[in-house]
């Protein structure tokens, strides 16, 4: 998966890029921000890998007036600058989304603080498991067993009368030797 990072007039400036078992960012790119959802939101979520950023929102059905952010991993100025432009609308609450493990708290207490300089709200929003994209994969996993459980399911029998001849026929459908009944008038 490659994900684009933009500046604030929608340069594309880098790509998050990640595989079954790897991950890196575009050789001589600029770590800004990935950007899910409209650019007016009122609600930022921000997460650290952009998997993580489409993952929640996946998670969350792309809630409405939510615009889902990823640092790609890092911390650079221009991402700093890129929040602070953000964070400073009316009304508007910063979501820190980041993983639940050490580095995920010290970017969700910089996005704290971010929030207390511009004066939005703040909120944590801290994953189940270690990220959000572990939470998605788990969350289909057990959709796939619910599915596959009932699949299994044994099936109802239908009752015997139900497979003799149809209902106000006084005759079965096929004759004794199972040839087709003979017709009867036209």
């Amino acid at each position: 998966m490659w994900a684009a990072h933009v500046d604030s007039k929608g340069c594309l400036v880098g790509w998050e890029e990640r595989g079954s078992d790897w991950r890196g960012f575009s050789t001589g790119g600029s770590k800004v921000l990935f950007r899910f959802g409209p650019d007016d939101a009122s609600r930022l979520c921000v997460t650290e890998a952009a998997i993580d950023a489409m993952s929640l929102a996946a998670l969350e059905g792309s809630r409405e007036g939510t615009l889902y952010l990823s640092t790609g991993g890092g911390w650079s100025s221009a991402t700093d600058a890129a929040l602070c432009e953000l964070a400073v609308r009316l009304g508007l609450t910063l979501v820190a989304a980041t993983d639940a493990n050490p580095q995920g708290d010290i970017y969700a207490e910089r996005l704290r603080a971010l929030a207390e300089a511009s004066g939005c709200d703040w909120q944590r929003l801290r994953p189940p498991a270690d990220d959000w994209n572990e939470v998605l994969k788990a969350k289909e996993k057990e959709r796939r067993e619910k599915r596959m459980e009932t699949k299994m399911r044994p099936a109802a029998c239908a009752p015997a009368a139900s497979r003799e001849a149809s209902p106000g026929k006084s005759r079965p459908l096929t004759s004794p030797d199972a040839r087709p009944a003979a017709r009867q008038g036209s």
